[in-house]
């Protein structure tokens, strides 16, 4: 019979030597990262800010909102800086860094929530099964994935490292619908149902878009071409305003860029640009009808 306790042992013994030799840190006091669970709660207090009527305290609703408003942005300060300070250089430098991000975030939450009530209006209006805005906040994917893109966006043009991507992973991992904190996107942004919705780094988005499911805004090829420290080139398409692109349509490629007042129809695959006021679409594919005996 094998020794149970040599078994582990001389397992435990390759799985340390694993520890030494890899390329990231495993093992030791001196990781800092952020928690991922603090982080998702982060996003919860912002919509409590942001959307209190459907997700703040019923107790703390009875302050005035002044008030109601500035002791929850005091709560989420504190927890952000906690998580900010586990991603910023350790030090004096690291720690001011990290306050004047959470300064900012707190100086733009009004612009955040102007923009999210926008996005509120092109979703309510871009669906006509859509009862009513409240239906919206409280159910709908695509709402919530703009809603922490929002959040990300902003904490990713202040260079934060990791946390905008958990921020919009989690959004992912329950909505179907990737968008990436490095995007760039107008007003009145809507999704509808969303379920694999990819939208890369570098897309540029104008105003009053509207996405359907399966729709990606990926890049040609990502091989060699991330991990710069500087601002990235454009590796994704550029989409104008007034633009609507129907379920499973590819756009792919920084070279591809679609003007305003344009519609894509459904599974359409694009690697070039596209001409303002302009409708494109796949060729309608022939159908056969068999019948016993032959066909027509």
């Amino acid at each position: 019979m094998s020794d149970k306790n040599e078994i582990i042992r001389s397992a435990a013994a390759q799985v340390a030597e694993n520890y030494r030799k890899s390329d990231i840190l495993m093992y030791g006091d001196a990781l800092r990262l952020p928690s991922r669970t603090a982080v998702i709660e982060i996003i919860r207090d912002f919509q409590k800010i942001l959307f209190p009527a459907y997700y703040g305290d019923r107790d703390l609703l009875k302050l005035p909102p002044e008030q109601y408003s500035a002791l929850l942005m005091g709560h989420v300060y504190d927890k952000l800086l906690r998580q900010l300070e586990l991603v910023m250089p350790e030090g004096e430098e690291g720690a001011r860094r990290a306050e004047e991000v959470c300064e900012a975030m707190m100086e733009r939450l009004p612009h955040i929530q102007e923009l999210l009530l926008k996005d509120l209006t092109a979703n309510y209006n871009g669906d006509p099964a859509a009862s009513s805005r409240q239906e919206i906040i409280l159910s709908y994917p695509g709402m919530f994935a703009i809603f922490i893109y929002r959040i990300a966006h902003e904490l990713y043009l202040e260079k934060v490292p990791m946390i905008p991507r958990i921020m919009t992973e989690y959004a992912h991992s329950q909505t179907g619908i990737d968008i990436n904190p490095g995007a760039t996107i107008g007003e009145y942004f809507s999704i509808d149902h969303g379920t694999g919705v990819v939208v890369g780094e570098t897309t540029v988005i104008g105003d009053r878009v509207q996405l359907y499911q399966g729709v990606t805004l990926g890049a040609m090829s990502p091989a060699g071409m991330h991990h710069s420290a500087e601002t990235p080139a454009r590796r994704h398409p550029k989409i104008g305003s007034d633009v609507t692109i129907y379920a499973g349509a590819t756009l792919l490629g920084g070279a591809t860029e679609v003007g305003d007042n344009v519609v894509i129809g459904g599974n359409a695959f694009l690697t070039e640009s596209v001409e303002s006021d302009t409708k494109v679409s796949i060729k309608k594919p022939e159908m056969t009808f068999r019948v016993k005996g032959g066909r027509f």
